[in-house]
Protein backbone atom coordinates (compact mmCIF):
# COMPACT_ATOMS: atom_id res chain seq x y z
CA UNK A 1 0.00 0.00 0.00
CA UNK A 2 2.82 2.33 1.19
CA UNK A 3 4.18 1.86 -2.53
CA UNK A 4 0.55 2.22 -4.54
CA UNK A 5 0.66 5.82 -2.39
CA UNK A 6 4.35 6.89 -3.22
CA UNK A 7 3.63 5.54 -7.00
CA UNK A 8 0.38 8.09 -6.81
CA UNK A 9 2.22 11.11 -5.37
CA UNK A 10 4.93 10.82 -8.32
CA UNK A 11 2.28 10.66 -10.68
CA UNK A 12 0.10 13.39 -9.37
CA UNK A 13 2.77 15.68 -9.21
CA UNK A 14 3.95 14.90 -12.58
CA UNK A 15 0.56 15.54 -13.91
CA UNK A 16 0.18 18.69 -12.02
CA UNK A 17 3.58 20.39 -13.16
CA UNK A 18 2.08 19.92 -16.99
CA UNK A 19 -1.43 21.32 -15.94
CA UNK A 20 -3.14 18.51 -15.84
CA UNK A 21 -5.46 18.65 -12.79
CA UNK A 22 -8.35 17.10 -13.29
CA UNK A 23 -8.55 13.40 -13.79
CA UNK A 24 -10.75 14.17 -17.24
CA UNK A 25 -8.03 16.30 -18.63
CA UNK A 26 -5.53 13.08 -18.78
CA UNK A 27 -5.35 11.27 -22.10
CA UNK A 28 -3.78 8.14 -23.42
CA UNK A 29 -0.48 10.18 -24.78
CA UNK A 30 0.17 11.67 -20.97
CA UNK A 31 0.00 8.46 -19.42
CA UNK A 32 2.41 6.86 -21.98
CA UNK A 33 4.46 10.02 -21.95
CA UNK A 34 4.60 9.61 -18.28
CA UNK A 35 5.55 5.86 -18.29
CA UNK A 36 8.21 7.14 -20.64
CA UNK A 37 9.84 9.36 -17.90
CA UNK A 38 10.49 6.79 -15.63
CA UNK A 39 13.41 5.28 -17.38
CA UNK A 40 15.05 8.69 -17.44
CA UNK A 41 13.97 9.39 -13.52
CA UNK A 42 16.30 7.30 -12.59
CA UNK A 43 13.85 3.84 -11.59
CA UNK A 44 15.04 0.16 -12.10
CA UNK A 45 12.72 -1.44 -14.95
CA UNK A 46 11.12 -3.42 -12.27
CA UNK A 47 9.80 -0.14 -10.11
CA UNK A 48 8.55 1.63 -13.42
CA UNK A 49 6.95 -1.49 -14.46
CA UNK A 50 5.05 -1.53 -11.42
CA UNK A 51 4.88 2.57 -11.17
CA UNK A 52 2.48 2.08 -14.49
CA UNK A 53 0.74 -0.76 -12.96
CA UNK A 54 -0.39 1.47 -10.14
CA UNK A 55 -1.20 3.91 -12.27
CA UNK A 56 -3.22 1.90 -14.81
CA UNK A 57 -5.01 0.97 -11.39
CA UNK A 58 -5.96 4.55 -10.44
CA UNK A 59 -7.43 5.08 -14.05
CA UNK A 60 -9.34 2.32 -13.83
CA UNK A 61 -10.71 2.78 -10.74
CA UNK A 62 -11.81 6.44 -11.59
CA UNK A 63 -13.81 5.51 -14.64
CA UNK A 64 -15.35 2.67 -12.53
CA UNK A 65 -16.26 5.07 -9.53
CA UNK A 66 -17.86 7.57 -12.62
CA UNK A 67 -14.71 10.08 -11.34
CA UNK A 68 -13.85 10.06 -15.42
CA UNK A 69 -15.25 9.75 -18.32
CA UNK A 70 -13.07 7.13 -19.80
CA UNK A 71 -9.83 5.25 -18.88
CA UNK A 72 -7.00 6.83 -20.63
CA UNK A 73 -4.05 3.95 -19.07
CA UNK A 74 -6.17 1.17 -20.59
CA UNK A 75 -3.61 0.46 -23.51
CA UNK A 76 -0.56 1.50 -21.97
CA UNK A 77 1.39 -1.17 -20.94
CA UNK A 78 4.18 -1.54 -18.29
CA UNK A 79 7.97 -1.25 -19.75
CA UNK A 80 8.79 -4.92 -20.19
CA UNK A 81 11.58 -6.26 -17.82
CA UNK A 82 15.00 -7.30 -18.82
CA UNK A 83 15.34 -11.25 -19.09
CA UNK A 84 17.28 -12.52 -15.76
CA UNK A 85 19.93 -14.67 -16.77
CA UNK A 86 20.32 -18.18 -15.38
CA UNK A 87 22.15 -18.82 -12.60
CA UNK A 88 24.81 -21.50 -13.63
CA UNK A 89 27.15 -23.45 -11.58
CA UNK A 90 30.93 -23.78 -12.60
CA UNK A 91 31.55 -26.78 -13.61
CA UNK A 92 33.84 -27.77 -10.08
CA UNK A 93 30.80 -26.42 -8.35
CA UNK A 94 28.31 -29.20 -10.54
CA UNK A 95 31.39 -31.86 -9.55
CA UNK A 96 31.27 -31.41 -6.09
CA UNK A 97 27.01 -31.39 -5.71
CA UNK A 98 27.21 -34.90 -7.82
CA UNK A 99 29.51 -36.51 -5.32
CA UNK A 100 27.68 -35.18 -2.45
CA UNK A 101 24.35 -36.75 -3.72
CA UNK A 102 23.34 -38.98 -1.22
CA UNK A 103 25.56 -42.31 0.54
CA UNK A 104 26.68 -44.31 -1.83
CA UNK A 105 26.34 -46.96 0.69
CA UNK A 106 22.42 -46.73 0.68
CA UNK A 107 20.04 -47.03 -1.93
CA UNK A 108 18.27 -43.83 -1.31
CA UNK A 109 21.97 -42.23 -2.29
CA UNK A 110 22.37 -44.69 -5.29
CA UNK A 111 19.39 -43.57 -6.44
CA UNK A 112 20.39 -40.01 -5.83
CA UNK A 113 23.34 -39.80 -7.29
CA UNK A 114 21.74 -41.33 -10.39
CA UNK A 115 19.25 -38.30 -10.16
CA UNK A 116 21.87 -36.27 -10.60
CA UNK A 117 24.15 -37.04 -12.87
CA UNK A 118 21.05 -37.65 -15.52
CA UNK A 119 19.54 -33.84 -14.76
CA UNK A 120 23.17 -32.34 -15.34
CA UNK A 121 23.76 -34.80 -17.94
CA UNK A 122 20.92 -34.41 -20.28
CA UNK A 123 19.55 -30.60 -19.07
CA UNK A 124 16.58 -32.93 -18.53
CA UNK A 125 13.83 -30.60 -16.30
CA UNK A 126 12.73 -32.32 -13.02
CA UNK A 127 9.36 -33.04 -14.10
CA UNK A 128 10.83 -35.28 -17.41
CA UNK A 129 13.42 -36.49 -15.66
CA UNK A 130 10.93 -38.03 -12.46
CA UNK A 131 8.75 -38.49 -15.12
CA UNK A 132 10.72 -40.98 -16.50
CA UNK A 133 10.04 -44.82 -17.30
CA UNK A 134 12.65 -47.39 -16.88
CA UNK A 135 11.66 -48.75 -20.74
CA UNK A 136 12.77 -45.23 -21.64
CA UNK A 137 16.51 -46.07 -21.13
CA UNK A 138 18.45 -47.07 -23.74
CA UNK A 139 21.90 -47.49 -21.97
CA UNK A 140 23.24 -49.74 -25.04
CA UNK A 141 22.90 -47.25 -26.89
CA UNK A 142 23.63 -44.40 -24.43
CA UNK A 143 20.49 -42.78 -25.03
CA UNK A 144 17.10 -41.49 -23.23
CA UNK A 145 13.70 -40.13 -24.50
CA UNK A 146 12.35 -37.07 -22.40
CA UNK A 147 8.68 -36.66 -22.14
CA UNK A 148 8.84 -32.34 -22.45
CA UNK A 149 5.71 -29.86 -22.51
CA UNK A 150 3.53 -30.09 -24.53
CA UNK A 151 3.65 -33.95 -24.22
CA UNK A 152 6.33 -33.96 -26.69
CA UNK A 153 9.11 -36.34 -26.73
CA UNK A 154 12.92 -35.96 -27.32
CA UNK A 155 15.56 -38.13 -27.80
CA UNK A 156 18.69 -37.57 -25.11
CA UNK A 157 22.46 -38.61 -25.71
CA UNK A 158 23.44 -40.01 -22.29
CA UNK A 159 27.55 -39.51 -21.05
CA UNK A 160 29.55 -42.14 -19.24
CA UNK A 161 28.86 -40.60 -15.81
CA UNK A 162 24.93 -40.82 -16.36
CA UNK A 163 25.34 -44.10 -17.99
CA UNK A 164 27.54 -45.72 -14.85
CA UNK A 165 25.41 -44.28 -11.88
CA UNK A 166 22.00 -45.23 -13.87
CA UNK A 167 23.18 -48.68 -14.06
CA UNK A 168 24.51 -48.68 -10.29
CA UNK A 169 21.02 -47.72 -9.32
CA UNK A 170 19.21 -50.09 -11.66
CA UNK A 171 21.10 -52.80 -10.26
CA UNK A 172 21.89 -51.83 -6.45
CA UNK A 173 18.97 -49.54 -5.39
CA UNK A 174 15.35 -49.74 -7.61
CA UNK A 175 15.55 -53.47 -6.83
CA UNK A 176 14.96 -53.03 -3.41
CA UNK A 177 12.71 -49.65 -3.74
CA UNK A 178 10.53 -51.54 -5.71
CA UNK A 179 10.23 -54.06 -3.20
CA UNK A 180 8.19 -51.61 -0.42
CA UNK A 181 5.66 -50.92 -3.80
CA UNK A 182 3.18 -52.53 -5.93
CA UNK A 183 4.90 -52.25 -9.08
CA UNK A 184 5.63 -49.30 -11.48
CA UNK A 185 7.52 -48.44 -14.78
CA UNK A 186 8.58 -45.58 -13.11
CA UNK A 187 12.41 -44.92 -12.93
CA UNK A 188 12.85 -43.21 -10.32
CA UNK A 189 11.14 -44.64 -6.91
CA UNK A 190 11.12 -42.96 -3.57
CA UNK A 191 11.37 -45.11 -0.48
CA UNK A 192 8.06 -46.90 -0.31
CA UNK A 193 8.46 -47.81 -3.73
CA UNK A 194 6.35 -45.02 -5.06
CA UNK A 195 7.14 -42.81 -7.76
CA UNK A 196 9.72 -39.95 -6.86
CA UNK A 197 7.79 -36.44 -6.91
CA UNK A 198 9.22 -33.57 -7.85
CA UNK A 199 9.55 -32.16 -4.51
CA UNK A 200 11.48 -34.93 -3.70
CA UNK A 201 13.51 -34.83 -6.56
CA UNK A 202 14.30 -30.45 -6.06
CA UNK A 203 14.70 -31.89 -2.05
CA UNK A 204 17.24 -33.95 -3.39
CA UNK A 205 19.13 -31.09 -4.98
CA UNK A 206 19.13 -29.03 -2.16
CA UNK A 207 20.03 -31.36 0.49
CA UNK A 208 22.91 -32.61 -2.36
CA UNK A 209 23.94 -28.49 -2.28
CA UNK A 210 24.10 -28.03 1.47
CA UNK A 211 26.37 -30.88 1.85
CA UNK A 212 28.71 -29.22 -0.99
CA UNK A 213 28.26 -25.63 0.91
CA UNK A 214 26.60 -24.33 -2.19
CA UNK A 215 23.68 -23.03 -0.06
CA UNK A 216 20.93 -20.76 -1.66
CA UNK A 217 21.84 -21.03 -5.25
CA UNK A 218 20.72 -24.22 -6.10
CA UNK A 219 16.76 -24.39 -7.61
CA UNK A 220 14.62 -26.53 -9.96
CA UNK A 221 16.90 -25.08 -13.46
CA UNK A 222 20.09 -24.87 -11.97
CA UNK A 223 21.73 -28.26 -13.25
CA UNK A 224 19.63 -27.69 -16.35
CA UNK A 225 21.18 -24.03 -17.04
CA UNK A 226 24.84 -25.42 -16.01
CA UNK A 227 24.38 -27.95 -18.71
CA UNK A 228 23.14 -25.12 -21.47
CA UNK A 229 26.11 -22.84 -20.68
CA UNK A 230 28.29 -25.30 -20.48
CA UNK A 231 27.74 -26.83 -23.15
CA UNK A 232 28.18 -23.36 -25.53
CA UNK A 233 31.18 -22.19 -23.43
CA UNK A 234 32.49 -25.40 -24.77
CA UNK A 235 31.91 -24.43 -28.32
CA UNK A 236 28.43 -25.84 -28.68
CA UNK A 237 26.14 -24.68 -31.76
CA UNK A 238 23.19 -22.77 -29.75
CA UNK A 239 20.57 -24.72 -32.38
CA UNK A 240 22.11 -27.87 -30.82
CA UNK A 241 21.38 -26.70 -27.23
CA UNK A 242 18.03 -25.66 -28.57
CA UNK A 243 16.89 -28.86 -29.52
CA UNK A 244 18.80 -30.86 -26.40
CA UNK A 245 16.48 -28.71 -24.13
CA UNK A 246 13.57 -28.91 -25.80
CA UNK A 247 12.78 -25.19 -26.48
CA UNK A 248 10.17 -24.40 -29.08
CA UNK A 249 12.03 -21.40 -30.43
CA UNK A 250 16.07 -20.46 -30.18
CA UNK A 251 15.29 -17.34 -28.82
CA UNK A 252 14.28 -18.87 -25.67
CA UNK A 253 18.00 -20.61 -25.96
CA UNK A 254 20.00 -17.61 -26.67
CA UNK A 255 19.53 -15.94 -23.38
CA UNK A 256 22.72 -18.44 -22.36
CA UNK A 257 24.26 -17.26 -24.98
CA UNK A 258 24.41 -13.85 -22.92
CA UNK A 259 25.63 -15.98 -20.06
CA UNK A 260 28.60 -17.22 -21.83
CA UNK A 261 29.66 -13.76 -23.39
CA UNK A 262 29.44 -12.01 -19.77
CA UNK A 263 32.06 -14.60 -18.97
CA UNK A 264 33.92 -14.01 -22.12
CA UNK A 265 34.14 -10.60 -21.08
CA UNK A 266 34.96 -11.08 -17.08
CA UNK A 267 37.91 -13.11 -18.57
CA UNK A 268 38.74 -10.37 -20.67
CA UNK A 269 38.78 -7.38 -18.32
CA UNK A 270 40.74 -10.03 -15.69
CA UNK A 271 43.26 -11.10 -17.81
CA UNK A 272 44.31 -8.37 -20.93
CA UNK A 273 46.92 -5.85 -20.26
CA UNK A 274 44.84 -3.25 -22.02
CA UNK A 275 41.33 -4.27 -20.36
CA UNK A 276 41.86 -2.06 -17.20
Amino acid sequence: MAAYRRDLDRYLAWCDARGLVQVDDIVENDVADYAASLGAAGLSAASAARAVVSVRSFHRFAAREGMAAGDPAAHVRPPALPKRLPKALAYEEVAALIDCAGDPSTVEGVRDRALVELLYGTGARISEAVGLAVDDLDLGGRTVVVTGKGSKQRLLPLGDFAVGAIEAYLVRARPALAAHGTGTPRLFLNSRGRPMSRQSAYQVLRQSADRAHLPGRVGPHTLRHSFATHLLQNGADVRVVQELLGHASVTTTQVYTLVTVDTLRQVYAESHPRAR
